[in-house]
């Protein structure tokens, strides 16, 4: 059961109207990064986890971060109160009132014209909120490492965020917000770590033979050694024949076919095989008319003389 208050998680103090502003705000609205995607992902979490301590945990950052969409909604809403109020009432003329809400590039006819100054659950640039942002897999350690990865993320954006403002009030609710990222990083490391062993995800073990190899695909000038791939906790593998066929096989593709089955792959081999000696003209070629081409110039084929030009000749 939720139960809502009206009274904020944060106190929201606005200096002065600012529809740009309020625009790149809704990057934490209705963004990948934003609260509602994040309230969405700890939520369907919770309702399946089935231990009673991340679950507990889960819901109530879930919860809490409904609280922090409805500080950024309310920041939307209010950076637009001005714009709101001359663009419903039509207070001034069609080329200042566009100019208002294109002026700067601030794209701030997205909340203005489209949805009447109020927060929109699209992201700064206009794509609509997707469920696709919602990555959760079923699996604690995995999906507990991607929140950790998500409260990062979102972090990153309230951190630009507030370089683009000098409203203190915004500034500071921002500053709030970031900072509770940081909290919900903390929790969820503890949740994380609490489980032993939590490492590799899931239940099944990494093949020995390849779990602590690493392949230095990418040669060349840059190649670095670092803990990432240091001789102390990996086989470091350079050799081009090494990384081929690691599984001792032949490394090409093999499959085993019922007699019918391979019987009618092989008619249509035979079928759609290649002429390897043949050297067809194709349309590219007869479009060059001609001009010289890879491979010799298409044979000139005799033009038809028209019968008029015909008498004329006679």
């Amino acid at each position: 059961m939720f139960a809502h208050n009206k009274r904020l998680q944060y106190t929201v103090r606005v200096s002065e109207p600012n529809p740009g502003l309020a625009n790149l705000l809704l990057e934490q609205f209705g963004g990948p990064q934003g609260e509602l995607a994040a309230a969405c992902r700890y939520f369907t979490q919770a309702l399946a986890e089935d231990d009673p301590g991340r679950k507990d945990m889960l819901m109530d950052i879930a919860t809490e971060e409904l609280s922090h969409l409805e500080v950024i909604g309310t920041l939307v809403a209010m950076l637009n109160k001005g714009a709101k109020g001359r663009l419903a009432e039509a207070v001034d003329g069609e080329a200042e009132m566009y100019r208002r809400i294109t002026g700067a590039g601030n794209d701030s006819h997205v909340t203005q014209v489209l949805y009447g100054g109020g927060p929109a659950l699209t992201n700064s640039g206009g794509q609509l909120w997707t469920a696709g942002y919602i990555d959760t897999i079923g699996d604690p350690s995995a999906d507990l490492r991607s929140n950790i990865a998500a409260e990062a993320r979102a972090k990153i954006i309230y951190e630009r965020l507030i370089s683009c403002t000098d409203d203190p009030g915004v500034k500071e609710a921002l500053g709030f917000l970031m900072t509770r990222e940081v909290a919900h990083q903390q929790s969820f490391e503890k949740a994380l770590y609490a489980m032993q062993p939590n490492f590799p995800p899931g239940k099944l073990p990494g093949d020995p033979r390849f779990a602590n190899v690493y392949f230095n695909m990418s040669q060349g000038e840059g190649d670095l050694r670092g803990p990432w791939n240091s001789d102390t906790h990996f086989e470091y593998v350079s050799d081009r024949d090494q990384q081929m066929a690691v599984d001792g096989g032949t490394g090409m593709p093999e499959v085993t076919l019922p007699e019918d089955e391979a019987q009618v792959l092989r008619q249509m081999a035979e079928r759609t095989q290649s002429d390897l000696d043949s050297d067809p003209t194709t349309g590219a070629e007869l479009g060059m008319g001609n001009g010289p081409v890879a491979g010799g110039a298409p044979p000139a084929k005799p033009g038809r003389r028209s019968s008029r030009t015909s008498s004329r000749s006679h």
